[in-house]
């Protein structure tokens, strides 16, 4: 029996200056997804990505959509060079959009839009704060959470792997829950620099919004599962798609659950396509016997097809 293989996505926070300028380089399938990526959002996606600056780039309204073009470049770079179809695909937050391209759920120029309108109505999101939670357990995390309460409103935005989720929120219930969580046990608590409270009911009113834009958006049904992050579950139908996509914005992001999903079904091989290495990262955490493999520029993408191609039996 072959071995099963995912292909994951990253989210925010995964930009650096320069990416995929690379892969523009030296593959046309690259290129072509950058140029189209120009056309269609009337903005240089390609110089935000290779020149920056930082700043620029960093901003919600460009860090999306300049992702998600340098891991689809990273995509069909890599389907140009080796004939392979993975059994699931699931993307971290943002890079749900470009697991649902590679499902066929959406043409290019679509996913482009929808991730623009995506990052444009979170952008203009503000309040609220974040924090990442390193290695508390899950019942400090509970009381945590309830002492914030107690504050105003927290949540857990994301489950990144069992040593680490991201809570959201109001700015003081997130500092009273750090200060709990951190009081009794937890390695760290790390504020993060976002200019909202991404993946909470902060984020309702575009979640509603987004619902209005995806409706009238082209949507097929997914060649191959795509792991959704609201709920961890495999998912192929376009009307669940429409239903997800508006909710994924103020809901939790289960990469935990996805991680695990995908290994209980059989998965033994994860291929992370786009920018940085934080979803390998994560995966040793949640699924350490999993092998995993990293796609971002010439060197990476030559490395992991004569990995994959040892790991599959592929000539």
């Amino acid at each position: 029996m072959s071995k099963k293989i995912a292909f994951l996505f990253p989210g925010q926070g995964a930009q650096s200056v320069g990416m995929g300028k690379d892969l523009y380089d030296n593959y046309e399938s690259a290129k072509s997804v950058y140029d189209t990526a120009d056309a269609t959002l009337g903005k240089s996606v390609s110089s935000l990505c290779f020149e920056g600056p930082e700043d620029a780039l960093k901003q919600t309204v460009n860090t999306q959509p300049c992702i998600v073009t340098t891991s689809i470049a990273a995509l069909e770079a890599l389907k140009s060079q080796l004939n392979i179809e993975p059994d699931y695909v699931a993307g971290h937050s943002l890079g749900e959009y470009c697991a649902m391209y590679t499902a066929g759920v959406m043409s290019l120029e679509t996913t482009l839009k929808a991730i623009q309108k995506r990052a444009d109505l979170m952008g203009q999101t503000k309040g609220g704060a974040m924090a990442a939670v390193l290695n508390a357990t899950e019942e400090v995390l509970k009381a945590g959470l309830a002492e914030g309460s107690k504050v105003g409103y927290v949540d857990v935005a994301n489950y990144n792997s069992p040593a680490q989720v991201v809570i959201t929120g109001d700015e003081n219930a997130v500092k009273a829950a750090g200060d709990y969580i951190l009081a009794n046990g937890a390695r760290r608590v790390v504020p993060l620099a976002v200019s909202g409270a991404f993946h909470s009911k902060f984020m309702e009113n575009a979640g509603k919004e987004f619902e209005s834009f995806v409706s009238s958006l082209d949507l097929n049904d997914a060649s191959i599962p795509v792991i959704t992050n609201v709920d961890a579950a495999a998912t192929t139908s376009s009307t669940d798609f429409r239903v997800k996509m508006p909710r994924q914005i103020y809901s939790s992001v289960h990469w935990t659950q996805t991680i695990q999903k995908m290994v209980s079904d059989g998965v033994e091989i994860f291929v992370e396509i786009g920018p940085g290495k934080v979803l390998a990262g994560l995966n040793k955490k949640i699924a350490p016997d999993a092998k995993v493999f990293n796609v971002f520029d010439k060197e990476s993408l030559e490395n992991t097809i004569s990995s994959l191609k040892e790991e599959l039996a592929l000539v």
